[in-house]
Formats: C-alpha cells, sequence, structure tokens
C-alpha cells in the first residue's frame, strides 16, 4: 500500500510544489507522512463538514486545493474554524496534503480544467511564467478558442454559469462577439491585460473588484466573474482521475458535502 509521502511525492512530479507562489502554503500540511493510505478525499477546501466526511467515509488522507492552514498559527484551539480544522484532522488521524498556486499553473492543472470544461480549443498559456525542473512550461490562466456556435456576451455568461454550475455570475458585456476566450481560474482578473495583448474579447475569472469591471468596460473586454468555487471546482474530478491512475489499490473519493457557500436572491 502507499504512504502519505507516496501520495505527496506523486502529486509533486505533477504540480511541483516548488512552483507555488512566494505568499502560498502549499504542500503536506497535517499528519503522518509514513501513515498507509486505503482512502482519499478530495475536496476543494478542508472545512468542519469534509474533515467529518472524511472520518465517516474511513479516509485517511484529504487532498484539497486551498491550503487547510495558510497563515501562521499562534494557537491551535476550538475557539475558531482553522483550530477546529487542525484539531479535528490531528485527533482523527487524518492526513492533508494541499496543493494551490503550483496546481494553478502547470498543464493538466486549475485553468487547463476550466479551459476543457468550457470547451475551449487550441489553449495556450494566458501568463507563461517558464519552465519547471523537467523543462515543462507553466504559467498563470488560459486562453482559447470557443467552439461553440457564435453568440453574445449575455448568452455565452448564461453558458459559463450552466456549464461550471454557478449559483450565478456577474459581467460586463463590451458588445463583442464571443470567439476567443481567456480564463483564470479563482481571482485573475489582474491578467486582464494579457487577455487583452492575446486578442481575447471575452476572460472568465472571479472575486473581480468594482474597479475591475469598470477597466474592462473601458478596456472593450467582455467579463465574466462566474465565482470562485465554481472556476476551480474543476479540478476536483482531475485530482481523482490521478490519483485513482497512480495508486489503482487506493480508493478515491470526491466530497459529497462541500459546494459553494453563498447564493444569490
Amino acid at each position: 500500500m502507499a504512504t502519505v509521502n507516496d501520495i505527496y511525492r506523486y502529486l509533486d512530479g505533477i504540480a511541483p510544489f516548488a512552483l507555488q507562489e512566494s505568499y502560498d502554503n502549499a504542500g503536506f500540511l497535517v499528519g503522518h507522512g509514513g501513515r498507509t493510505v486505503e482512502k482519499v478525499l478530495v475536496s476543494l477546501d478542508i472545512t468542519e463538514e469534509v474533515v467529518s466526511e472524511a472520518a465517516e467515509i474511513g479516509a485517511d488522507l484529504i487532498v484539497s486545493h486551498h491550503p487547510v492552514l495558510f497563515h501562521p498559527a499562534k494557537a491551535i484551539t476550538d475557539n475558531d474554524p482553522t483550530g477546529r480544522i487542525l484539531l479535528s484532522l490531528i485527533e482523527r488521524g487524518i492526513a492533508a496534503i494541499c496543493a494551490h498556486t503550483n496546481l494553478d499553473v502547470v498543464e493538466g492543472g486549475v485553468n487547463t480544467a476550466l479551459a476543457e470544461r468550457l470547451g475551449l480549443q487550441d489553449v495556450e498559456q494566458l501568463a507563461p511564467h517558464g519552465e519547471d525542473a523537467q523543462g515543462r512550461p507553466y504559467g498563470i490562466g488560459r486562453a482559447g478558442v470557443f467552439t461553440g456556435a457564435a453568440t453574445d456576451t449575455v448568452s455565452f455568461a448564461q453558458y459559463v454559469k450552466e456549464t461550471l454550475g454557478a449559483n450565478g455570475v456577474r459581467y460586463v458585456d463590451a458588445g463583442r462577439p464571443v470567439r476567443y476566450v481567456a480564463v483564470g481560474g479563482g481571482a485573475c482578473s489582474d491578467f486582464i491585460a494579457h487577455a487583452i495583448a492575446l486578442g481575447c474579447d471575452t476572460f472568465v475569472t472571479s472575486d473581480v473588484k468594482y474597479n475591475g469591471f469598470l477597466d474592462a468596460k473601458a478596456l472593450e473586454m467582455n467579463l465574466i466573474d462566474a465565482g470562485h468555487y465554481p472556476t476551480e471546482q474543476v479540478i476536483c474530478p482531475k485530482l481523482c482521475t490521478w490519483l485513482r491512475e497512480g495508486f489503482p489499490m487506493i480508493e478515491v473519493c470526491q466530497t459529497q458535502v462541500h459546494a459553494e457557500v453563498f447564493s444569490y436572491l
């Protein structure tokens, strides 16, 4: 059987943790590295509900995108949500590996998955960063040709909402037909200049601030904010596939309890 360390090394081969941003805290964050793993639970986030789910199904490890421990902890108690999550993981003997910004930038990662889900073709990197130690190119965001019928921003925004299962979307319609689309899972609106440089007419991302919408309108860029969870949740099925391929002897499950945290009226 495989250990937590084995799974960490395997994921490091796919999305090297050395590629994470300087502010990030991706990696093997909780547990015993030598512990044998028979069942893994995959989730975008590690919440109290997800830890309880892992315990109920007998998972030894949770693999998530967002780090369960992001800022330095001065105390780990049951007085705050992070403390309760960490205590619950430790007390139940459940390990945690979190692949965050390193998984955003690699080929096949979050942004590739988002481009694929939206049906983009001839996909290229939106903002190339360089090559990893194995000579593989990496970078944030992707851009590609929308292969659906020629459409307007409102219709495409509806398509994005339905395809990603978003509770709602916010958008700016710059009046341009949707043909060449940039995507950035999570908060990537700062890369709008890169989308313009590539000749994109539309940008799908999340967590856009008010000024971001103003800028998009002025720059004649269709901008769709589809939400952080919907634009990154697309990586969870891929993580499950990778883990099943790498460790066929391990049962891999995707969370059934974690979903978008907010709704729209």
